[in-house]
């Protein structure tokens, strides 16, 4: 088996980059071929990613944030090639539904890992692992990336900044959708699609999704004041929101399309787009993924 490891010079500070000296190392002991690509630009993982796909069958690695494993993703769908993660971002938020990021081994862990079949989900025209979103986290980051294009501020300052805006400044989203055959037409806070658990740095927002049951887990938040929401916030950050809050909605779904009048902000595993329409959708065991072996 040949071994790709596509690296995020940026993620996480360039820790991912302390990797490129780990695998050399390794291999140095072993004889299997491998590559290591250090991105360059953003959308440049999913080039390489089908660009060495195309011609052979590779175990990839990607080695960065989330945002660096959904380019590699959007890179590997369609082909034969297994897919292995290598948290060294900021969030590392998808690694958390399958195993904890705080283990120095995890590298060789995963190249000598076994593999599975795992769900794969889509909204649009892009595929998504982990949790795609519409409402206010959504608007959060967008509103952030405008701050950030200030050279006096700093990234997290930048989001803190948005948080706060955001909150006195968003009023929920108009949207209508079908759920369970009944047309829902409502305002909502917040609506997360997940395949994985967490999301924001460690945020449980999907207590109950499984990336191997076949189905998205939806919540959705009704719109709700923002006193309330600071109420409820420690039931969200422990995962159990689900019970005791009459605006959150939970449900198993494979699909679900959803619009509204005004243009929305949609957060695909942490990239940002805009748009009017959305359609979600789960495609069971649609990638071979890497489980780190012990």
């Amino acid at each position: 088996m040949k071994h790709l490891f596509i690296i995020n010079p940026e993620a996480g500070k360039g820790r991912a980059l302390e990797y490129k000296d780990k695998i050399e190392k390794i291999f140095s002991k072993i004889n299997e071929e491998y590559e290591i690509i250090i991105t360059e630009r953003v959308g440049h993982a999913t080039e390489v990613v089908r660009e060495f796909t195309s011609r052979n069958r590779y175990r990839v690695y990607a080695i960065g944030g989330d945002g660096t494993l959904n380019e590699v993703v959007n890179g590997l769908v369609g082909t034969d090639s297994i897919l292995g993660v290598i948290p060294a971002g900021s969030g590392n938020d998808f690694i958390r539904s399958i195993w904890s990021e705080q283990d120095d081994d995890l590298l060789i862990k995963t190249i000598r890992g076994d593999f599975k079949k795992i769900d794969l989900a889509k909204v649009n025209n892009k595929y998504f692992i982990n949790i795609s979103s519409i409402g206010f986290d959504a608007e959060v980051v967008y509103n952030a990336r405008k701050y950030k294009k200030y050279k006096f501020i700093s990234g997290p300052f930048a989001y803190f900044i948005s948080i706060f805006i955001t909150a006195l400044r968003f009023k929920g989203v108009e949207i209508e959708f079908e759920l369970d055959g009944q047309p829902i037409n409502d305002k909502i806070f917040l609506m997360a699609v997940a395949n994985g658990k967490y999301y924001g740095g460690g945020i449980k927002i999907a207590p109950f999704a499984n990336i191997t049951d076949g189905a998205l887990e939806l919540y959705l938040i009704k719109a709700i004041s923002i006193f309330k929401l600071i109420k409820e916030i420690p039931k969200v950050l422990k995962g159990v929101h689900s019970y005791g809050i009459k605006e959150v909605k939970y449900s198993k779904i494979q699909n679900i399309k959803a619009k509204s009048k005004n243009e929305f902000t949609i957060n695909i595993d942490g990239e940002i787009v805009r748009g009017k329409e959305v359609e979600f959708l789960i495609l069971p065991s649609k990638l071979d993924m890497i489980i780190p072996n012990n």
